[in-house]
């Protein structure tokens, strides 16, 4: 019987394989770097592009926010110019008032009635002033009652005193309040 060796012919075959073998795991390794790698450079520019994207956002939210402080303070600067134009309006109203005031007084005041002083703080008016007696004072009171522009007369003093030129006079102190116009928004 012949003897074949066949030792070589598997020894290469098998050289063959193991090298086909390693071939294959470093071309595995090498996919599965690159694999990797461009999974990390696509991961890397998602987050860098991310990035940017968060950094324009800020850049907006900074800008909305400068925004928003400038239309607080054109909102507060809004409301003091109504505020003013409110007052300025009210002053406006009550401009006639003063004049029917002082109308209504010359009015209301009956004979051998004199005022010394005339204040007003709001709509309340301070009036002192002296009468030949004090039956005048009650009539003044009683016209201030019935006026149109004047109302709620209080008297908190009244004085008798004596004076150089003959007759008594009786010195007085009435508060009454203004009647106010009634703009056309409370009508």
């Amino acid at each position: 019987m012949p003897r074949i060796n066949l030792l070589p012919w598997r020894d290469e075959l098998r050289a063959q394989r193991r090298n086909q073998f390693y071939t294959g795991l470093g071309a595995a390794f090498g996919v599965a770097a690159l694999v990797t790698l461009i999974g990390v450079l696509t991961m890397n520019s998602i987050i860098d592009s991310q990035g940017d994207r968060n950094n324009l956002l800020k850049q907006e939210i900074a800008s909305l926010d400068a925004r928003i402080k400038e239309i607080l303070t054109l909102e507060e600067q809004k409301d003091r110019l109504v505020a003013r134009m409110k007052i300025i309006e009210e002053l406006q109203q009550s401009r006639p008032e003063v004049v029917h005031v002082f109308e209504e007084l010359v009015r209301t005041l009956p004979e051998g009635v004199f005022l010394n002083s005339v204040k007003q703080a709001g709509q309340r008016i301070e009036i002192k002033g002296s009468a030949e007696s004090n039956t005048r004072v009650s009539a003044l009171m009683r016209n201030i009652s019935k006026s149109d522009w004047l109302e709620n007369p209080e008297l908190e003093v009244v004085e008798v005193k004596k004076t150089d030129l003959g007759p008594r006079l009786s010195e007085f102190t009435v508060y009454a309040s203004g009647v106010k116009i009634k703009s056309e928004e409370e009508s």
